[in-house]
């Protein structure tokens, strides 16, 4: 096929994953000359037949310099591989640089003991500090100086820090803890501290349209690291709540502290109920990023997409999420919960506390006058 003289030629390294061929789909809308590379072991129905394949392996660089040879782009965006490595290679043989990474670089967000209190400032910006030592936690020290290592030889890069991906295809599928058990006829599920916690998630759509969005407009996004996410965090609570509506069933939400809560680890998917929020305000009013999907919706729809594609017991999916889906412990720590509950005696107080006077909502003070006058 006859390109036109004026088309961006660009390498994206991935492309066939869960944000990639949403990543491809908008290069392609947008007029891009796309070639992708990757292993090959993931071909998708969903990528255009007219895109050209590389196939080599973006961990091993002797195949990845092999592959490549002498060609050059005017945009490289870099979604898996040796990301440092891929960086310093690519010197040289492209104009522009995009790179996807993770939030695990932000200092706590791994180790929310890393803070006294316990807990991950909330929201935390691209401003917060970034994970110092291995000792602090070592995956985001790695994560962290990738980060380093990508400016350092990319100097006008543009790098998106991915949180947790939910959607299609997406291969720690949160949802399906929930839509599983929907399945197989469950009526209860056990959450903690009353699934308050906030876990900033991506939809895939969503997060594919913030790299587009550094992607249309290089030099605001030019030098810069940026926080993605739904422009919305639901609880884990509100994530249950949804996909039980979505599927029209009836699931009884119980509570216990997460100490107990053994059950509800993989929808947690974090060593303790404190919250994990980003700030995504550089993303929206420098890049002008907005939800593609807002996120109720998202999670509905994949709730949806899970029933319509199951994942069989036992497949890798499930060995990722570590959800044993043990129904007969679920039962017995349930019924045990309730008991202990049960059985406390009465406790009565000589003055019932109150949520405060300036409280307005239901239940609340009730109001001086009858009637009121605009």
């Amino acid at each position: 096929m006859m390109m036109r003289a004026n088309m961006t030629r660009t390498l994206v390294i991935g492309g066939t994953g869960p944000t990639g061929i949403h990543l491809v789909r908008g290069l392609m809308d947008r007029g891009h000359e796309v070639v992708i590379l990757h292993r090959g072991t993931h071909e998708r129905p969903e990528t255009p037949i007219e895109i050209e394949h590389i196939h080599a392996d973006p961990y091993d660089m002797e195949s990845l310099a092999e592959a490549i040879g002498d060609r050059s782009w005017d945009l490289t965006v870099v979604m898996y591989g040796r990301l440092r490595r891929i960086a310093e290679f690519m010197v040289g043989r492209t104009e522009r640089f995009v790179s996807v990474g993770g939030v695990p670089a932000i200092r706590g967000w791994m180790n929310p003991w890393l803070f006294t209190p316990e807990g991950l400032p909330v929201p935390v910006s691209e401003a917060a500090p970034v994970v110092a030592s291995p000792e602090e936690d070592e995956k985001g020290f790695r994560v962290a100086r990738t980060e380093e290592f990508v400016f350092a030889n990319q100097p006008r890069a543009a790098h998106f820090r991915y949180p947790y991906a939910y959607g299609p295809l997406q291969v720690v599928p949160r949802e399906w803890s929930v839509v599983r058990r929907v399945l197989d006829g469950r009526r209860q599920i056990v959450v903690a501290d009353d699934g308050l916690t906030l876990h900033h998630h991506g939809y895939t759509e969503n997060l594919a349209h913030a790299v587009l969005c550094g992607i249309d407009r290089p030099d605001a996004a030019a030098g810069l690291a940026f926080n993605c996410g739904d422009d919305e965090v639901l609880t884990i609570r509100q994530v249950i709540e949804i996909i039980a509506s979505e599927l029209g069933a009836e699931l009884e939400i119980v509570s216990m502290p997460f100490e107990l809560a053994v059950p509800a680890r993989p929808l947690l998917a974090q060593p303790s109920s404190t919250h994990r929020v980003l700030d995504t305000s550089l993303l929206q009013t420098r890049l002008g990023y907005r939800d593609l999907v807002p996120a109720r919706a998202a999670v509905a729809r994949t709730a949806r997409w899970l029933v319509e594609n199951p994942i069989a017991p036992g497949a890798p999916e499930e060995y990722v999420l570590t959800d044993p889906f043990d129904y007969v412990a679920e039962d017995q720590l349930i019924s045990s919960w309730k008991a202990a509950v049960g059985s406390m005696a009465p406790v009565t107080f000589e003055v019932t506390p109150g949520v405060g006077l300036a409280y307005s909502g239901p239940g609340g003070r009730p109001r001086t006058q009858a009637t009121f006058e605009n």
